[in-house]
């Protein structure tokens, strides 16, 4: 018998539990070869120092190397730990294909002869936690249970104690049954007798302090009964087969009076809560079948421990002078009819304690030994459970979501919350509208199209400045060419003026009539901005919602329910907002959820289903499913409900004459938005054009002005080839005289070079310097190429543009001026008469174009 008593000679005597033995075994070398052979040598170095833990585990198991026991009981929770992860990962048994060198030896912890060997880790894990429970048994039985405390952690102890017995027959004890060799310490039925006698011990122990509190009776005898139930249940365990036959009969006697003794301070002490209440008769009952039961157990009392005895007896005597007491009691004062003892109701019975769960004690799932192994039947059931997880996220997310859609599309139906904003006052435009209307406002809006046809005035007055300036220059000059020609008669042989500059002429012309056109198109501007001033005077309001029209009271109120209707609606829709914002967060839960729902070590360890472990791990989420179907079915009660109040805002304040109203605002703001646009694009193509014009007349300006100098150095050589003639001086000696340039001979050399005036050659006088990209032309049969000058001056109104340079600086020779003044323009504005090209002449001069090629287009 493994036994053991209390140090305290006046505490009743306690049973504690051996370990079992066992027989060395070398657990590293043959888990390191299954690894090398069905992983790899890498993978088996890498598990070096995990199997060098579990070789040490068990080394220390075999040896007791250390004799304290919570060493002990630390010792036989991190080995079972650790045997769960090899359980997962190293198949042992006799199949070629497992671990097949390692077998388990263990001996009976109540018959050390008989033993049992396997070739599973079942026997292994059921060994470890017989002996858990032991240890745990001894701990309960060293506390000195003569003090409060000390009775308190035994009570402890033997709960933990029970806790491992229980966990035993629940969990390994069936599998290591089914070996080909087994002994009964490890059965069902003995770990389940342990349990209840571990229990049994534990409710002892608190029924030990209840007594040394000073509680009531009828407490003492509810825990009392209890323990007393707990010791029967270990007794009818023991009276059976297989533990009959298995334990030594002082295990019976012990458990047997226990049981009896426990029964009988349950008597005595509900005796006492009786006589308080003056219930004598069933007191007697009671005391006589306390009496009783201890009567008949001391006759079967053979080989029992002499402190239960004593302890009997003294229970015995008390028993009996209460009963006497109550019979003298009855018999003179109350005259009751004693009841019959089978007539009489169970003794009430109250437990303290139950079996500690060791599932988180022995739970190895956050271990990280032997964590790079992962089987692939592992693998393959983790995306199992991962799958089930993702249709739940899934299915939940797709409710959230619809659950959003519905609202918005309700409120929306609804019109709400704007029509709750249109009654405060916070008015609000559709985002189009209000996008449009603030991208109007930056662009200067309807008040700052006056400054722009200002600009588009001053720069048509810089262009008529300019023609008028250039047309100037030629008809100076031609009235000096005329002057001269008058003087000098015959010997003026240049040609004429106007033969030279007519098509320069032709140009500026056609700039004046397009100025003209443009002078027309801007006046149709400045009369539409001023016609539709009043339309686009709305685009000005800051903010723009100050210009829609707001949602009134109504004038007479017939029962001034206007403010709670107004409340109730605001209240709903808060509420709604609640439910959004719980929805979003419950989103969120899900999804941290799924991030942190790791269950590889749980399955790691598992030795069960794994269809088992997914159906209990998948109903962590049940929880939020359930909170996720309560918001979606309180949201559309509330929509109900809303639905209704909205009905009675829309009637109280006429909502539909507003709604109308607000419909003919919106109208107007788009019809002003369209005005203005077309107004701004037809002033930013006047102005691309009077910028693109101002160059072509610079350019103009500047040919004529090179004419203009080159003419003049012709008549001052003129002037001086007639002076001489008329001198009759020799072009030879006054050589030296004449300009290098000149194609005139000096006045000194006459005599060698005499023409007649009507046969010199008359291009010589109109040549002006050879343009720099091509040589110097010494014929005179064409027109002079009056280049424009590199450099001009920048015009006054330089338009951006998108390009870096909008206005290229070369066109063909051909390129005709005639056009209408405001090509592309969109509405009715600078729409000039079409004029077909070949009815211009080609132009003589080579110059750079003034607009890009099909800038004007025919209208």
């Amino acid at each position: 018998m493994a036994a053991s008593t209390s140090t305290a000679a006046s505490a009743n005597i306690m049973l504690a539990i051996f370990e079992k033995k066992t027989n060395s075994i070398d657990l590293y070398r043959p888990l390191r070869n299954y690894v090398a052979f069905h992983y790899s040598e890498r993978e088996a170095q890498h598990i070096e120092d995990d199997l060098q833990t579990l070789k040490q585990l068990r080394s220390d198991l075999e040896r007791h190397s250390d004799p304290s026991l919570t060493a002990r009981r630390d010792l036989f929770q991190s080995y079972y730990r650790a045997l769960c992860l090899v359980e997962t990962r190293f198949p042992i048994s006799s199949d070629p294909d497992h671990v097949n060198t390692l077998s388990f030896v263990w001996f009976d912890a109540f018959k050390p002869k008989l033993k049992a060997t396997q070739q599973n880790i079942h026997l292994e894990k059921a060994a470890v936690l017989f002996n858990l429970g032991a240890v745990y048994s001894q701990i309960g039985l060293s506390y000195d249970r003569n003090t409060v405390d000390g009775r308190r952690q035994a009570s402890h102890a033997f709960i933990a104690a029970a806790g491992s017995f229980a966990y035993l027959r629940d969990n390994a004890a069936m599998k290591a049954s089914i070996g080909s060799s087994t002994t009964v310490d490890l059965s069902v039925e003995c770990s389940g007798m342990l349990e209840r006698l571990m229990l049994a011990q534990a409710q002892e122990c608190v029924f030990e302090n209840t007594i040394a509190k000073g509680s009531t009776p009828g407490v003492c005898a509810k825990i009392s009964r209890q323990v007393g139930l707990y010791y029967e249940e270990a007794l009818a365990a023991l009276s059976v087969a297989p533990l009959n036959q298995h334990f030594d009969k002082s295990w019976l006697a012990h458990v047997q009076l226990k049981a009896t003794l426990f029964f009988g301070e349950a008597c005595y002490r509900y005796g006492l809560e009786l006589h308080e209440k003056e219930e004598i008769a069933e007191e007697i009952a009671r005391l006589k079948t306390g009496v009783n039961a201890l009567t008949e157990a001391k006759k079967s009392s053979k080989g029992a421990p002499a402190q239960i005895l004593d302890a009997i007896s003294k229970l015995e005597a008390n028993l009996n002078r209460n009963l006497e007491r109550a019979v003298k009691e009855n018999d003179r004062v109350y005259l009751m009819r004693v009841p019959s003892p089978s007539s009489l109701a169970p003794l009430p019975a109250f437990s303290m304690v139950k079996p500690m769960s060791m599932s988180e004690v022995l739970d190895a799932s956050k271990e990280k030994m032997f964590a790079s192994l992962v089987p692939d039947s592992s693998a393959k059931s983790l995306s199992r459970y991962t799958e089930m997880v993702d249709d739940i996220i899934r299915s939940q997310a797709e409710k959230l979501q619809r659950a959003s859609e519905l609202t918005r599309i309700r409120l929306k139906e609804m019109e709400l919350p704007d029509s709750i904003l249109a009654l405060e006052g916070n008015l609000t435009l559709p985002a189009h509208l209000k996008e449009d209307v603030e991208a109007v406002q930056i662009s200067g809006g309807p008040a700052g199209l006056e400054a722009e046809l200002q600009q588009l005035k001053d720069l048509r007055r810089v262009n008529q400045e300019m023609l008028v300036q250039t047309e100037e220059l030629l008809q100076k000059e031609a009235r000096e060419d005329a002057q001269f020609r008058s003087q000098f008669g015959t010997k003026w042989t240049r040609p004429q003026s106007s033969t030279l500059t007519k098509n320069l002429q032709d140009r500026l012309n056609r700039f004046a009539g397009n100025l003209k056109q443009a002078g027309e198109s801007d006046g149709r501007i400045e009369r539409s901005v001023r016609e539709h001033a009043a339309l686009m005077s709305i685009l000005d309001s800051r903010p723009i919602e100050s210009a829609l029209p707001s949602l009134a009271r109504p004038i007479m109120s017939l029962d001034a329910n206007e403010d709670a209707i107004v409340g109730s609606l605001k209240q709903s829709l808060r509420q709604l907002e609640t439910l959004g914002a719980q929805r979003a967060g419950l989103e969120d839960m899900l999804k941290e959820m799924r991030r942190k729902d790791d269950i590889l070590p749980k399955l790691m360890t598992s030795t069960g289903s794994h269809e088992d472990l997914f159906k209990k791990e998948i109903t962590k989420y049940d929880h939020i499913c359930e909170e996720i179907g309560q918001n979606i079915d309180a949201q559309e009660q509330l929509l109900l409900q809303i639905q209704d109040q909205n009905d009675a805002f829309s009637a109280i304040f006429n909502l539909e004459d507003y709604k109308a109203s607000r419909e003919k605002c919106y109208k107007q703001i788009e019809a002003a938005i369209a005005k203005y646009r077309e107004i701004k694009d037809n002033i930013n193509e006047g102005l691309k054009f009077y910028v693109t014009l101002q160059d072509a007349i610079t350019n103009v300006k500047q040919q004529c002005s090179d004419f203009i100098m080159t003419r003049n150095i012709q008549c001052r050589e003129m002037i001086e080839d007639v002076q001489r003639q008329v001198a009759g001086l020799s072009f030879q000696d006054n050589k030296t005289t004449a300009p290098s340039n000149s194609s005139y001979p000096s006045m000194g050399h006459q005599s060698q070079r005499s023409y007649p005036p009507d046969s010199r050659p008359q291009t010589g006088y109109y040549q002006p310097p050879p343009p720099p990209e091509q040589p110097s032309a010494t014929g005179y049969g064409q027109p002079p190429p009056y280049g424009g000058s590199a450099h001009q001056p920048p015009p006054p109104y330089h338009m951006p543009h998108a390009s870096a340079s909008p206005y290229p600086q070369q066109q063909p020779a051909g390129h005709d001026y005639g056009q209408p003044a405001y090509p592309g323009w969109r509405g009715p504005y600078y729409n000039a008469h079409s004029q077909q090209p070949s009815s211009v002449p080609r132009p003589p001069y080579t110059i750079p174009g003034p607009y890009p090629p099909g800038f004007y287009k025919q209208q």
